[in-house]
């Protein structure tokens, strides 16, 4: 079987690159402001998604499960940035950043996700 991949990568790479920006993210953004925990949330959005990505490439076996369980995550950071729709009237700051992180970041990943697992369901239609 084929395995999907978008710009040269396998998504078990891309959910590494996709959690790694989220978690840096929103370490970073607590970091700079350490007022509160929730400047953390893209971290915790991210997280999950790194140690799926990783989980993934080990255990090929599980893969399948492994990814469904990062696109959750993926598609909750992407709902959590749709919040910035609300933010459009107030000066753009960290919260607006992160925002606009975790609707960007989140919807692309899913998007992607969504792709590979339309790609697997044909290749075993096909078989």
């Amino acid at each position: 079987m084929e395995e999907f991949q978008c710009c040269n990568m396998s998504v078990p790479k891309i959910s590494k690159i996709a959690g790694g920006i989220l978690t840096a993210w929103g370490v970073v953004a607590y970091l700079l402001t350490m007022t509160s925990i929730t400047a953390m949330i893209p971290a915790f959005m991210g997280a999950p998604i790194l140690l799926m990505g990783f989980l993934a490439e080990k255990n090929p076996e599980k893969r399948k499960l492994f990814m469904h369980i990062s696109v959750t995550f993926g598609l909750l950071a992407a709902l959590g940035g749709l919040r910035i729709l609300t933010m459009l009237n107030d000066p753009y700051d960290l919260a607006f950043a992160s925002h606009a992180v975790l609707l960007l970041v989140g919807g692309v990943y899913t998007f992607i996700c969504v792709k590979s697992f339309i790609h697997v369901r044909k290749q075993q239609d096909a078989e």
